[in-house]
């Protein structure tokens, strides 16, 4: 059983000096929202909000978790992380419909969610794959986020830090979004690998247009080149016309409509984000579909270091071909909260309890990190 006597809620943000550019707008911040439980047992659990977008968002989610969903989290005890998970979707289904919150409210549960897993791991003094699976400690990685501007030199920093893999984004022009791409494939050894990713830039029609084009490079993926909420028959055409593999997952949210995009066949590589939707209650049993349809598992992921953790250990527990997700941009929100050592593109997330991070290793990025970031918010309760 698990009942929850504590939650502490933390916003920080990196300034970012170059900003991350997607084909929506600019990202001038990273910020992260930190979820702290405690048990009455007194162990802590760790999970991470996705807060990327809009900048205020991260904020308006620490007050949603503080005032509005807290309180239910607190007033009851669960059997496990998944009876916690589907009875907090369950209490605020309607309140999601009627604010037109569906995302925030989601992306709190989420967190809690994980937060709970992490509990449960350090109370059996196991790491968090173990607990779930147990399949791999060894995942594979790839670089993301490669911005359009210095995007070659964004790959040889990332080789030199021990990446294979890299993933540019796409959307800037044909121009630039040709020439950066052949820039990369140039640069490739045999054993390396690259993707590319439109954040939903195009129409169909211009996918159409551009897949012509991008046949000259080795992607393993075309990752959202319309918009996530396309129809069926959107992604039908372009799955029917495209050599490429396409991939999506960031941005569908919810168990009938990851079945949906499973059934349709039309992904090649689906991306659940475990801090967007279904922390790992609500994810596990998506995963296990994907890998039950043949497709590639790769969990999506650009936040801070705690999600990227819970992340890692998710893809060793379900096993498969898939890569982690690892932002390429400086961000010390990550990287000082985790920065597993990279060894041929690989990292190791063995030996660990929980997700690795305990309240000493907190302490020690709040010290490393202190004159880099700032903190907007801190809530108790």
């Amino acid at each position: 059983m698990i009942k929850v006597s504590k939650l502490d809620v933390m916003v920080y943000r990196f300034p970012l000096t170059t900003p991350v550019q997607t084909s929506f707008g600019l990202m001038q911040d990273r910020p992260m929202v930190l979820v702290k439980l405690t048990s009455d047992e007194g162990i802590t659990g760790w999970g991470e909000i996705w807060c990327n977008f809009p900048s205020c968002g991260a904020e308006h989610r620490a007050r949603l978790l503080q005032d509005t969903i807290l309180p239910a989290l607190m007033s009851q005890t669960f059997k496990d992380p998944a009876t916690c998970f589907n009875k907090l979707s369950t209490q605020f289904e309607r309140l999601a419909i009627q604010s037109g919150e569906f995302g925030p409210i989601a992306q709190c549960i989420a967190g809690i969610d994980c937060a709970i897993w992490d509990i449960v791991a350090k109370r059996a003094n196991a790491s968090l794959y173990q607990i779930i699976n147990g399949k791999q400690s060894v995942v594979k990685t790839y670089a993301s986020g490669i911005n359009p501007s210095g995007s070659l030199e964004t790959v040889e920093r990332c080789r030199d830090l021990g990446y294979t893999a890299f993933k540019l984004k796409v959307g800037f022009g044909d121009d630039t979004d040709l020439r950066n791409l052949k820039a990369i494939a140039d640069s490739l050894s045999d054993s390396e690998q690259m993707m590319t990713d439109a954040n939903q830039g195009w129409s169909v029609e211009k996918t159409l247009e551009m897949l012509p084009k991008l046949v000259a490079f080795p992607l393993e993926w075309l990752e959202e080149p319309i918009l996530a909420t396309s129809p069926e028959s959107a992604w039908r055409t372009l799955q029917l016309a495209s050599p490429i593999p396409l991939a999506a997952g960031e941005n569908i949210m919810g168990t009938e409509n990851f079945d949906n995009a499973i059934a349709h066949g039309q992904l090649d590589v689906i991306q659940p984000d475990i801090c967007k939707w279904g922390g790992i209650s609500g994810n596990l049993p998506v995963i296990k579909n994907i890998l039950k349809s043949g497709a590639k598992y790769c969990p999506h992921y650009l936040g801070g270091g705690i999600g990227l953790a819970t992340s890692a250990h998710l893809l060793g527990a379900v096993g498969g071909n898939g890569l982690l997700e690892i932002d390429s941009n400086i961000n010390p929100l990550r990287e000082d909260l985790f920065a597993p050592e990279l060894t041929c593109g690989k990292i190791d997330i063995g030996g660990t309890v929980g997700i690795g991070i305990s309240d000493q290793h907190y302490q020690d990025f709040l010290k490393e990190s202190s004159k880099m970031i700032t903190m907007d918010m801190e809530m108790k309760k």
